[in-house]
This record gives structure tokens, C-alpha cells and sequence, in this order.
């Protein structure tokens, strides 16, 4: 039970193909392999029995006159003497015995050559046991004698209740058999051969209609559908529509398109919402300019005015000066969303982390503020506003979320061709909840990262740094637990400058 449990683990570790082609092909291979083999045995079984039946039909006709001629001859131990018998139509290799109860009295066999000589058999006591056991039935049984090889023999009653043993080689026959199996290994072989490339090719060929079909599909997982317009590819060719592969081309058409109708009409909702979002943020800029103009204005007013209305002006300048921020980061991401260029000039980090940290430490004292700079300045190509808006929207968001005493760890170091500015804090963390949409708009976690926090923002920090960012070519990723928050910015083209220049990567 083990040895077959252990032969079926080693079957199941054997190497299996994977595509659709190798398996049908395999297939193809592993049934005609099959249909050889069972053809092979039933040659090589028919040709035996075949073989076999001429050769008893032989023993049949010769009849034991061979092992009877030895009835008056010398016993095998008697070695002075000659085993004398008739091989009169006896053919080289015929052999004959004689056997009294289980006890072989006299063994022959017929030489090659001259038939004059020496005939005696030497027999073993295992041979003369084997000869024993054979049936006087009539019927021939293959024997096999340590001295003389396979022998087809029947047995016969003799005259003195004694038994006629009269065999033929099996050596012929072995040999037909054994040529026929080498033959058909061959032929087989062969087939087998030419079959599975001419099987691969037919397959091949059969299956090109569901390769376009896979071909299409590949192209089109490799699409950003997330947002923007996608052009899909053209569709994929239509077999016979009865067919299992002019049946999937169809309906895969038919899905492409639905999602293309899908997602031109998204496309179509995100311009709306985009042209929208840009209209009213530039409309908006105007009246809350206004409206906080005239608020400041009311609050210069040399008179007395009521406690309740100063607090009322100063509560309108206030949320006014915050709609007016909201309304230009609004316009920024529309802008950034429309693929507006940015500007590109030479850009030194160092000096806008330097300037950033020190408002940010202006701005939060309970905090503690660090750097870890290069040696030398570090540049990029990229607009130096959009930049030190990303630098002030991570220093605030480590500033507003975070609890007072908190440390925040701005470090910046190049890494190959890319300029690597991280923001780290030792605060509570982002809630696992929120992370996977930190940098989407509106996104609010104040009141989860710092419960004493009581104003905010309007939740598009984070979602300008990944828009300014991306628009730069590189990359902002977010790494969190209690304890520990870095958020990391790669910007490419990151070069260091000489002699304290700034400087710019051609990379």
C-alpha cells in the first residue's frame, strides 16, 4: 500500500502542461501512444500463440519416435558409453527424455551437424524436477532447462509405463517475437513522433482564432481603465458562430463593447464634473475675495462696534480666508486633472525643505521638528511652487493630525536617478480603515489621528500631493502603524549639485 501511495505522489509531481495547446496536444500524443500499445501487445501476444501453436503442431507430428529410439541406450551416468537414438527427420536442437516414475533414465538432443556424436543432455536435478511436473496431456508446455534455454515439450505414455518427453527450441520463436517488439518500438516511435509535431501544428492551426481572441484580451488588461480616456483595441475576429471559439470572440466583442460604452460615458461624466469643478472654483475666487474684503473692511471701522458683531466679522474673514483655499486647491486639481504643464525649471529641495520645516516650526512650536539633509543640495526639474505646496501639505498634515509633543522627521537623500523626500512622525497613525484612501479628495482623518484636534481642513492635502507628485513623474507612498507614519515622495531626475549649485540630472 505504501509503494503505490509513494508511485501516485511521483505521478502527481510529474510536469503538467498549462496552456489550452500543450494539453489538447499531450492528449493527442498520450491516446495514440495507447491505441500503439495495445496494438503492439495484441501483435506481439498473436504472433507468440501463434508461433507457439505451430511449434506443438510439429511436437504432434514427430511424435515421441525420438525419445523412444533412447529406450535401449546408455543411461546418462553411465559416461564411457554413447547416448545412441534415432535422428532420422529430427531436426538440430529436437530434444528427447525418458522418464521412469520422476526419474529421467536417458536425455538427448539433437546437435547441429553431424548427428552421429555425443547426444547426451546434461540435466540438472531443478531440470529433472521441471521435467517431471509436465502433464501427459497432449498439449505443449514451455519449459525452460538451465543447460539448453527454453524448450516447447509433450509428454507421452510409453509402452513400459514409462513417460516420452519430446521437445523443440523455443529460441525461434523468442527471437520472432523479440524482433517483432523491436520493430514496432521503432515504427511506433516514429508515429509517435511525427504525430505530435503534425498534432502540435493541427492544433496550433485550430486554435489561432482563440490565440487573437487571448491576444485582444491581454491588450486590453493592459489598459489604465481607472480614469481618462481609453481607446480599446480593435475586436477580436469572429469565427463560425456555431463554433466553441467563434461562440467566446462573439461574446467577448459583445462585453468590449459594453465596457467601451461604459467608459466613454465615465469619461464623458469625469469632463463634465472636471469643467464644473474648474468653472465654479475660478467663478468662486471672486465673490469670497469680496466677502472677506468687506468683512476686514467692517473690522477697520473706527467706531464702536457690538462684541457680538466683531465676533461675527472676525468668524466671516476667517472662514472666508479658508474657502478662498479651498476653492484655489479645488482649481489646482482641475487644473492638474485637465493635464495642464507645469512649470519646468531646476528646482533645489534642499532650500524648500529648509524653508518648510522653518514656517512648520513656526507654525506648530509644540512639536519637534528634525532634518537629515545630504551634504549637498539636491535638485530636480519641476515648478518650485507646485513643490513647496506638496512640502507644506505634508508638514501641515503631520502638524494638524498629530498630538502636541509629537516628533516629525523630515529627511531628503537621492537614491540612483530619483530624489527621495520622506515626512515621519512618531504619532497614532492612520486608521487601517482610511489608508487605502488617504490620497483620495475630502478624505478626513483629524478627529482618528488626533482626537483634540478640532478644525481641519477640507480633506485635499494629501490628494494635491499625489497630483503634483504624479504630474512630476513620480510617486508618493504611505507607510503607517501606531507609532510610526512616513509618507515618501519620489521625484525623478534627483541630481546633486557642485560646490553647493544647485543642479539638474539629464536623467
Amino acid at each position: 500500500m505504501r509503494v503505490r501511495t509513494t508511485a501516485v505522489r511521483r505521478v502527481r509531481r510529474l510536469p503538467r502542461p498549462r496552456t489550452l495547446r500543450a494539453r489538447l496536444t499531450a492528449g493527442l500524443v498520450v491516446l495514440l501512444a495507447l491505441s500503439c500499445a495495445a496494438v503492439g501487445v495484441a501483435a506481439v501476444v498473436e504472433l507468440n500463440g501463434f508461433l507457439t501453436g505451430r511449434l506443438d503442431q510439429q511436437l504432434r507430428d514427430v511424435g515421441p519416435r525420438f525419445p523412444a529410439s533412447l529406450e535401449h541406450g546408455v543411461k546418462p551416468s553411465d559416461h564411457d558409453g554413447d547416448e545412441h537414438g534415432d535422428t532420422r527427420k529430427q531436426s538440430a536442437g529436437t530434444f528427447g527424455a525418458r522418464l521412469v516414475g520422476v526419474t529421467v533414465t536417458n536425455a538427448a538432443v539433437v546437435r547441429p551437424g553431424d548427428q552421429s556424436t555425443d547426444l547426451r543432455a546434461p540435466l540438472s536435478a531443478r531440470d529433472e524436477h521441471t521435467l517431471a511436473a509436465v502433464p501427459t496431456d497432449g498439449r505443449g508446455h514451455s519449459v525452460r532447462l538451465s543447460s539448453l534455454g527454453g524448450y516447447r515439450v509433450l509428454a507421452s505414455p510409453g509402452r513400459d509405463g514409462d513417460v516420452l518427453l519430446t521437445g523443440m527450441p523455443l529460441e525461434p520463436v523468442e527471437t520472432a517475437v523479440h524482433r517483432l517488439e523491436r520493430v514496432a518500438a521503432v515504427v511506433f516511435g516514429v508515429a509517435l513522433a511525427v504525430a505530435g509535431v503534425a498534432g502540435a501544428v493541427w492544433v496550433r492551426w485550430s486554435l489561432r482564432p482563440l490565440s487573437r481572441v487571448a491576444d485582444t484580451a491581454v491588450r486590453v488588461s493592459e489598459l489604465p481603465l481607472a480614469s481618462g480616456e481609453v481607446a480599446l483595441p480593435p475586436r477580436a475576429p469572429e469565427s463560425h458562430p456555431r463554433s466553441e471559439v467563434g461562440r467566446v470572440a462573439t461574446a467577448f466583442n459583445r462585453m468590449l463593447g459594453h465596457v467601451e460604452d461604459a467608459l466613454t460615458k465615465r469619461h464623458a461624466s469625469e469632463e463634465r464634473l472636471r469643467s464644473f469643478a474648474a468653472d465654479a472654483s475660478h467663478e468662486l475666487r471672486t465673490p469670497v475675495a469680496s466677502v472677506r474684503g468687506h468683512a476686514e473692511l467692517a473690522l477697520l471701522h473706527p467706531g464702536p462696534v457690538p462684541p457680538e458683531v466683531q465676533r461675527a466679522l472676525e468668524r466671516i474673514a476667517a472662514e472666508s480666508a479658508r474657502m478662498g483655499e479651498m476653492v484655489d486647491d479645488l482649481l489646482l486639481l482641475a487644473r492638474l486633472d485637465a493635464g495642464r504643464p507645469l512649470e519646468r525649471r531646476p528646482v533645489d529641495l534642499t532650500r524648500l525643505v529648509l524653508d518648510a520645516v522653518t514656517d512648520a516650526r513656526a507654525a506648530g512650536p509644540g512639536h519637534r521638528w528634525t532634518m537629515e539633509l545630504s551634504e549637498e543640495p539636491v535638485t530636480v526639474t519641476g515648478d518650485t511652487h507646485r513643490l513647496q505646496q506638496v512640502l507644506a501639505n505634508l508638514l501641515a498634515n503631520a502638524r494638524l493630525h498629530t498630538p502636541a509633543g509629537t516628533g516629525v522627521r523630515v529627511s531628503l537623500e537621492t537614491a540612483g536617478r530619483a530624489a527621495v523626500l520622506a515626512v515621519h512622525d512618531d504619532g497614532p497613525g492612520v486608521p487601517e480603515e482610511l489608508r487605502s484612501g488617504v490620497f483620495e479628495r475630502f478624505t478626513r482623518a483629524d478627529h482618528r489621528r488626533r482626537p483634540d484636534h478640532r478644525g481641519g481642513g477640507a480633506g485635499l492635502g494629501l490628494s494635491i500631493v499625489a497630483a503634483v507628485t504624479e504630474a512630476h513623474g513620480g510617486t508618493v507612498e504611505l507607510d503607517t502603524r501606531p507609532g510610526a507614519t512616513t509618507f515618501t515622495v519620489r521625484l525623478p531626475g534627483g541630481g546633486v549639485a557642485e560646490d553647493g549649485r544647485a543642479g539638474v540630472s539629464s536623467g
